[in-house]
């Protein structure tokens, strides 16, 4: 076990005694051996476990780099983007302020943001607080999400209060799971609004601060005042590299969707407080939010459905606040992952064993299977299943999946090499077009290439090239973003382009470059 800080300690009310596992239980040496062997396996650079069972802090501890450039290594302080796992924290700051009588998980939107517009306006005058947090919305899987990824685009929350309207429906409004971002900020700008702070102030002062995570933020990694931050990596031909952290502006937008930075030493305090239903101090005297909030937050309030699973035999499946409710072998499992840039997180709780395990990496690709097989290992040696071998199970189904999309990437790549280019004239598809939401993108000449850029998100920009019929590959000058795309032109009676719909070239393109949700129209 380790050695944790005493204020935390003393917040969260515990009292440490040596754990010494039941048995099959993996005890912190196999832990040990467990992510070692995982991060041999897959290409990562840096990992950190914590886990939590029956109100204690059993195991916390870090793993490899924090940066391949400096060799410094990680800790169990070494704070992380967390990315969605945020989400919890803003369904939990939500929950205090109806605890406080300042709004009703039924209020309207509109009755807090009267300027908040929908896709029509009967799901605009009936959107309540939780189908902000529920992914129920009607829209499709990541909507609007290029108003915020990639990185430094000129988007506020100002626009993204209202462009929603622009988007068509996939389902009917509150009965299909479609994953949504932009929503949550949403969710942070009523937090704004109704408690009069900011939402990474209100995150900090009432929900951090309290709880004594004292080397957790919810500022964007550019504003923090820590030495201890991991930097993410991206794996190129197996080589680690970092890349640029994800920044975000507060002056803009707000962190709710994944905004908090944090480490696995104060993310098991996070987890008690879940675990303890809301309570917490020196004998868990305090209480953060109450039981009730805590049952509104792990409730189901958006079905999914379930997969087959002879392992656990799961029954159901659903999203609740911030939360992704399961069950394995008849016991409820909360749970959430986050990806952003080169940063991946997986939090599981299993509340009936008093148990939570957290996993952060700060490597993409890689990380997903190394979070993964950590977790699910460390939660089945207290559902008392036997060795699963998820490591390798997962590194299996990592290279054949890599394999497959990198296949056809390949292919993408050589037909635009191979592809005549001959017939193309440029000025037929060089101008200015626009997207009702997206704003403006300019097609022009740079030293005889076709290029693409978005006038509102610089970082989309990059050459194009001809691939076949009416289409364009673009490849992105930051190759970071790992999100080259198709630009689809539709051209008039006379060849000149009229009209532009995208979508992304690979396969397991993150949904977060929702690119076929454009509708560029020539302007000029």
């Amino acid at each position: 076990m380790k050695t944790i800080k005493l204020k935390a300690l003393l917040a969260l009310g515990l009292v440490f005694v040596l754990y010494i596992p039941a048995a099959g239980q993996l005890s912190s040496r196999e832990i040990d051996k467990l992510v070692e062997d995982a991060m041999e396996k897959f290409t990562v650079a840096g990992v950190a476990v914590g886990v939590v069972k029956d109100g204690e802090i059993i195991h916390t501890k870090g793993y490899g780099l924090k940066s391949v450039d400096t060799g410094e290594k990680v800790n169990e302080h070494t704070s992380f983007a967390i990315a969605s796992n945020s989400k919890a924290f803003t369904s939990t700051a939500l929950a205090i302020l109806v605890e406080e009588g300042k709004l009703s998980w039924q209020d309207r939107v509109i009755d807090h943001i009267p300027e908040f517009k929908m896709y029509n306006d009967y799901v605009t005058r009936n959107f309540n607080i939780q189908d902000l947090l529920t992914h129920r919305s009607g829209l499709g899987l990541g909507a609007g999400d290029l108003q915020k990824w990639p990185s430094g685009s000129d988007f506020t929350i100002v626009d993204m209060l209202s462009n929603f309207q622009h988007f068509e429906p996939v389902s009917a409004f509150r009965t299909k799971y479609d994953y949504d971002n932009i929503l949550y900020l949403v969710a942070g700008e009523v937090i704004k609004r109704v408690s009069g702070m900011p939402w990474e102030v209100f995150i900090k002062t009432r929900i951090l601060d309290p709880l004594g995570m004292d080397n957790s933020f919810a500022l964007p990694p550019g504003m923090v005042d820590s030495d201890n931050l991991a930097s993410p990596h991206l794996a190129e031909n197996g080589v680690l590299k970092t890349i640029p952290y994800y920044e975000l502006d507060p002056k803009k937008t707000n962190g709710a969707a994944g905004g908090v930075l944090a480490n696995v030493d104060d993310l098991c305090l996070w987890m008690l407080v879940h675990l303890n239903e809301g309570k917490y101090g020196e004998h868990l005297e305090k209480q953060l939010f109450s039981g009730a909030s805590q049952r509104e937050m792990w409730q189901i309030h958006t079905t999914i459905p379930v997969r087959p699973n002879e392992r656990y035999n799961p029954h159901f499946s659903g999203y609740g606040l911030g939360w992704r409710l399961s069950d394995m072998n008849g016991k409820m499992t909360v749970s959430h992952t986050g990806d952003l840039s080169g940063m991946l997180s997986k939090t599981i709780m299993i509340p009936e064993l008093g148990l939570g395990v957290v996993v952060l990496t700060n490597s993409y690709y890689g990380g997903v299977g190394v979070f993964n097989a950590v977790s699910q290992s460390i939660v089945d040696s207290y559902l008392g299943l036997d060795d699963y071998g998820w490591t390798d199970r997962f590194l299996e189904s990592y290279l054949a999946s890599a394999t497959g999309v990198k296949a056809e990437v390949e292919r993408v790549w050589n037909t635009v090499e191979a592809a005549s280019d001959e017939h193309i004239n440029p000025k037929n598809y060089m101008g200015i077009y626009e997207d009702k939401w997206f704003g403006k993108i300019k097609i022009y000449l740079k030293e005889d290439q076709l290029w693409f850029t978005s006038l509102r998100s610089p970082a989309l920009t990059g050459p194009m090239r001809y691939y076949k019929a009416n289409t364009f590959a673009i490849k992105w000058e930051k190759r970071e973003l790992d999100a080259d795309a198709f630009a689809i032109f539709c051209l008039d009676e006379e060849g000149i382009a009229q009209i532009i719909t995208m979508k992304g070239i690979a396969p397991d393109i993150d949904f977060s470059y929702d690119f076929q949700d454009l509708y560029l129209e020539r302007v000029k």
